[in-house]
């Protein structure tokens, strides 16, 4: 489930019901799905989409989507830096931004027309509908892990708009959810 905070207000937001409507508030559609049968943690990307279709289909039908294809970063992804660097800096689309998590989380930043900036933290399970023109910029939480299905207005993706606003500067690229310690490290064999 998506976590909602707003820094400058020192709110966090992490009830499913406050979340959507929060969200709702700044044109953001937020949803939880889940695949109308199992689907393998390993599982090809056709094999995702495949699972998946029905909703697909139904928001390529509300949004105008023409395509959908599967993003899979991790750690050991060739020039992982350079590709968040175009990312995490503040910059808005032409088409909406629309990503459905399968594994992994990660952080939107909004920088709305008006109030404060506020991140979401998105996790395996969240679809996130960010409005085309929302200036925003993402980062990967600790793990430096996502996979998402993504969806396109356009066969040929969206191009960052940079606003060269300095925002972004501002704030850390820092996960509020769960922190995730991996087997066999100190913390969990001296728990057990």
């Amino acid at each position: 489930m998506a976590i909602v905070k707003i820094p400058a207000e020192d709110v966090t937001l992490r009830a499913d019901a406050d979340v959507t409507a929060f969200l709702a508030a700044h044109g953001i559609e937020y949803e939880r799905w889940l695949p109308e049968h199992a689907v393998a943690a390993d599982a090809s990307s056709d094999t995702l989409l495949a699972a998946y279709g029905r909703e697909i289909d139904r928001l390529k039908a509300r949004g105008g989507y023409v395509t959908a294809d599967v993003i899979d970063v991790k750690p050991d992804t060739p020039n992982l830096d350079m590709m968040l660097a175009k990312f995490s800096r503040e910059h808005f689309h032409d088409e909406d931004e629309v990503r459905f998590i399968i594994e992994g989380r990660g952080l939107f930043h909004i920088h709305p027309r008006t109030g404060s900036v506020f991140a979401i933290e998105v996790e395996a399970g969240d679809l996130i509908r960010v409005p085309r023109g929302t200036h925003h910029w993402f980062d990967l939480c600790a793990e430096r892990h996502i996979r998402a299905i993504r969806l396109f207005q356009d066969v040929s993706g969206w191009t960052p708009h940079y606003t060269d606003s300095g925002v972004d500067k501002g704030f850390q690229p820092l996960c509020f959810g769960p922190a995730y310690v991996p087997a066999g490290s100190p913390a969990i064999d001296a728990a057990k």
